[in-house]
This record gives structure tokens, sequence and C-alpha cells, in this order.
């Protein structure tokens, strides 16, 4: 994956159970966990996004390529 519209990125996460929180020079999203617990998300106000930089961004709170791909195309 070459370049990702920041669009689709947020649509993505948000199949994923994030919820954004604040858009400024980066991008706040954050999930409810069914444990009670939080999990923060910060990806840079870009667009597009790298590839790279999207495979930083899914392994902080632990998504999958194959996870992220699928909530990405169903965008």
């Amino acid at each position: 994956m070459g370049f990702c519209t920041r669009e689709k990125v947020i649509k993505a996460l948000v199949l994923l159970g994030f919820r954004l929180v604040r858009v400024h020079e980066h991008i706040v999203m954050i999930r409810e966990n069914a444990d009670g617990t939080r999990t923060p998300l910060t990806l840079p106000n870009h667009h597009p996004i790298k590839g790279s930089t999207l495979r930083t961004i899914c392994t902080q709170p632990g998504i999958s390529r194959s996870e992220f791909l699928e909530a990405y195309n169903q965008t």
C-alpha cells in the first residue's frame, strides 16, 4: 500500500471501533475496550498518509495489516 487518503483511513479506524476526538495538526482518536480501558491513537493530519506511516499507526493499538485492509476496503 503506497498512499492512503486521510478520509478513508479515518473511516476504516471508525469501523475498527475508534471515534474521532480532535482534528488539528494531528488527528486524535480513541477506542473504548470491552474491559473498560481506552486505546488512544494519534495520526498526522497529512493528505495523503504514507503506507509506512500507516503501518506504524496500526502497530500502536495492535491492528493487524489484514484487519486494517479489510476495514479500509469497506469504506
